[in-house]
């Protein structure tokens, strides 16, 4: 067995290998029946082009680097989805790295990636160290930043505001009469998004003289186990609360269960709060509050401000100042019969 070249393709489809190569590449000075007698002999001799050779002339792939910090749950398998649908029938391919929430893995992740001459990069929130933010900036392509609002964008921006996700459930739960409010939450000193929309919600009960009646924190990833274990340490002290706002739904989820085993009736008794929308949260035994980020739109728009960018010969970043895209996640779930 050896690959099918390039010529072999071209004397099958009865062209020049150089037609032949613009043909697979889809250029538009190339006939369509041609095109379509060398897509044929390719698809006959299972020719795989050399993007390698490709980048090197073009200085550039068609590759898309996408960096996020976690496959743990839906949120960002979610936001690839997106990702990977905006760019069908492109000709661009995503490429994925996975930096756990780590600045550092992060910084490398985006080094290696680079180094592939991508076409553009997309990367999870605002908040990278400055030398992070430095070699993007220097990378000569689109940048895009997903899932936040909140700072400063280097080129491309599509998120929400976490800190007014915080603040619209604060105000919500307050508004259902929920006073006594209690915090569970993971990794905040590595998920800023999820800090981001604490202090916020802590803002808005001390604008209402309030605070945190108690707090359970951890150092893990969020997951349903963590979240079921904290809250259960929490009940445990038996605080006077009506609510407890999680760092997102699947602490929420985990909270559910143990105040399902300590008797504890949601939501009549205490009030759960989440953040995310995850499809598990309609599947519970009880009803959980959250706020319902549109993860899979965010990332079909992160591709299609890619493809806008090709279309208009905006190469570089920051050529035209930054772009944003604004979700506003509505808040589901809470019912003001649950005072």
């Amino acid at each position: 067995m050896r690959r099918s070249t390039l010529e072999e393709v071209a004397a099958l489809a009865g062209v020049s290998k150089m037609t032949a190569s613009r043909a697979l590449r889809g250029s538009s000075d190339v006939a369509e029946e041609t095109r379509r007698r060398v897509q044929q002999a390719a698809e006959r001799l299972s020719y795989v082009g050399n993007r390698l050779a490709l980048s090197l002339s073009s200085q550039r792939t068609n590759l898309v680097a996408v960096v996020v910090p976690s496959m743990s749950n839906t949120v960002f398998p979610e936001v690839l989805s997106g990702i990977t649908t905006g760019l069908a029938g492109t000709g661009m391919q995503a490429v994925f790295g996975i930096s756990d929430y780590d600045e550092v893995k992060e910084r490398e992740i985006i080094r290696d990636m680079l180094s592939w001459q991508p076409s553009a990069i997309i990367v999870t929130g605002l908040d990278q160290p400055h030398d992070t933010v430095r070699m993007l900036k220097s990378a000569g392509i689109p940048v895009i930043q997903v899932m936040d609002l909140d700072g400063t964008p280097i080129d491309f921006n599509v998120g929400l505001s976490h800190g007014d996700a915080g603040r619209d459930m604060a105000v919500a739960l307050l508004a259902a009469g929920r006073k006594k409010i209690a915090y569970v939450g993971s990794a905040l000193d590595k998920d800023l998004r999820a800090g981001k929309r604490k202090a916020a919600f802590q803002r808005v009960l001390a604008a209402q003289s309030l605070s945190f009646v108690s707090e359970q924190l951890d150092d893990g990833f969020s997951s349903i186990a963590l979240g079921k274990r904290l809250t259960a340490h929490m009940l445990a002290a038996k605080p006077e609360i009506d609510c407890i706002y999680y760092s997102n739904d699947d602490m929420a989820a985990g909270g559910l269960f143990a105040c399902m085993e300590a008797g504890i009736i949601v939501p009549s008794q205490i009030v759960l709060a989440g953040f995310n929308g995850l499809d598990l949260t309609d599947s519970l035994p009880a009803p959980i509050a959250t706020s319902k980020s549109p993860r899979r739109a965010m990332g079909e728009a992160a591709a299609r401000l890619i493809t806008d960018a090709m279309k208009d010969g905006e190469k570089s970043s920051g050529e035209a100042g930054p772009k944003t895209i604004v979700f506003k996640p509505p808040i589901t779930g809470l019912k003001q019969g649950w005072t």
